[in-house]
């Protein structure tokens, strides 16, 4: 399934059948991914249907054995040369203290 073509709605409702039929897989009642997940069942239910807060995905995930399937969803992004050069660019350069004028007079310093 082409996801890129999907409305967020759509795709929202796609990863809802998604998260039922992994439930389904693992041979889980609502109310048991609910009671692992320390959520209500109505909460579980809203997930299927594509409403869902991130957290509770995560706990849901989680209850279900299934949180490695993250690095999959959204794999950990490395900074690309171009942004790391950008950063280095902004890198904060060592502040140099306002120097003290000299206030002594010439006499005062010693004749070496």
């Amino acid at each position: 399934m082409e996801l890129k073509n999907m409305s967020p709605v759509a795709i929202t409702k796609e990863l809802g059948n998604r998260l039922r039929q992994a439930r389904i897989n693992v041979d889980l009642t609502q109310a048991e991914v609910a009671s692992r997940a320390g959520l209500n069942r109505r909460t579980i239910l809203n997930a299927e249907k594509g409403k869902v807060q991130l957290e509770n995905l995560v706990a849901i995930l989680v209850s279900m054995d299934m949180a490695d399937q993250i690095n999959m969803f959204l794999p950990v992004q490395e900074i690309s040369p171009i942004q790391l050069a950008k950063l280095k660019g902004r890198e904060r350069q060592r502040a140099s203290r306002a120097k003290k004028r000299n206030t002594r007079t010439k006499e005062d310093k010693s004749s070496w």
